[in-house]
């Protein structure tokens, strides 16, 4: 599945910026192949153009803000977050500006300490709620924003592969003596999974004072959820009553390469355990994931005889099924509504 030639995919809700990045000057980023220039309106709030201006097409993220506009690098053109074109420097004061100075907008939101971005006029879903986010007794720690060489679908189905653990993760949590879970629990939903399973896991030093026990090994009992199609929760709860949760998007920039949004609840203190050492420690099972997920194919195949599969697997399969039938379902008039949007900006611009 080349993820830039599924329209449908649009229509979902992705996290492309921290909102901290959006103080004084714009940011750029790449979305489905789409490049975008991320900045803070008038109101303060994250918005969103194509990065191009409609006059000579110079990237608009390499210009500045000025009263809540992005202005054009190359010839001073602002632009408001609707796309208008609202003061051209080269127009007298009595002048009019066109209304074909325009640029294309697109849908954007703050959530979790992140600008989100759709691209299309109707979302299918919202942007997914983590209930955890909403519970003061769980702090938020941001981890880790950085491109990815893989497909998110593959680190969709990492998440909730209960068999590489043991191989992939001996020297974080993982132990050959322990291939697979002790129990699998799924439950397919309509826009997702809901999956719970248990594990037996080593405790390394980090670990134990992560954890704040003492013990060589534990339990952790992991309830996950899928949010189609690039957003994973997978919430790990330990004996002694803490509880890790995890939040994973995979926001695809091409084909090729994922941008990966990770932050995480944690129903402890920062006295207790700092966050700086939560987040070594997930930085150490994150680059083992990445060393072996980033070898993979990107051009994930929906069609299950073109990989093998063994009963760990499930999760995964079903991820694969559902992207299979959202495709069915939307594909051919997502290719339409693509097309009809794109022919409707450029008539605008030309006119």
């Amino acid at each position: 599945m080349l993820v830039t030639q599924q329209p449908v995919l649009r229509r979902f809700w992705y996290p492309v910026a921290p909102v901290e990045q959006l103080l004084e000057t714009p940011t750029s980023f790449e979305l489905l192949g789409e490049k975008l220039v991320v900045w803070r309106n008038q109101a303060g709030q994250p918005a969103v153009l194509r990065d191009r201006c409609c006059h000579r097409s110079a990237q608009l993220s390499l210009g500045k803000i000025k009263n809540g506009n992005i202005c054009c690098p190359y010839h001073g053109w602002s632009f408001d977050a609707e796309g208008h074109c609202v003061y051209v420097p080269q127009v007298p004061e009595d002048g009019t500006i066109s209304s074909s100075y325009q640029i294309q907008a697109y849908r954007c939101c703050e959530r979790y300490g992140y600008a989100w971005v759709c691209l299309a006029d109707a979302p299918l879903r919202e942007v997914p709620d983590i209930l955890e986010a909403n519970d003061p007794d769980f702090r938020l720690i941001h981890e880790f924003y950085e491109p990815w060489n893989c497909a998110g679908l593959r680190v969709m189905e990492n998440e909730m592969d209960m068999a590489h653990p043991a191989y992939v993760h001996p020297t974080t949590f993982g132990s050959e003596s322990y291939p697979t879970p002790d129990s699998m629990e799924l439950e397919e939903t309509e826009w997702g999974l809901d999956y719970r399973s248990t594990l037996k896991v080593v405790n390394p030093d980090l670990q134990k004072q992560n954890l704040k026990m003492a013990q060589d090994q534990t339990v952790r009992t992991m309830t996950m959820r899928w949010f189609m199609p690039f957003t994973v929760m997978l919430r790990i709860d330990y004996p002694n009553g803490l509880s890790h949760v995890i939040v994973n998007t995979m926001t695809p920039i091409s084909d090729r390469m994922s941008q990966m949004v990770q932050f995480c609840l944690r129903n402890d203190s920062e006295a207790e355990v700092k966050a700086s050492d939560v987040i070594a420690f997930d930085r150490a099972v994150t680059l083992e994931d990445k060393r072996i997920l980033e070898t993979t194919d990107y051009d994930v195949p929906l069609a299950l005889t073109r990989e093998q599969h063994m009963a760990t697997d499930k999760p995964g399969i079903l991820m694969r099924k559902k992207m299979a039938a959202l495709l069915k379902t939307y594909g051919e008039v997502e290719q339409t509504r693509h097309r009809t949007a794109e022919s409707a900006v450029l008539k605008m611009q030309l006119a």
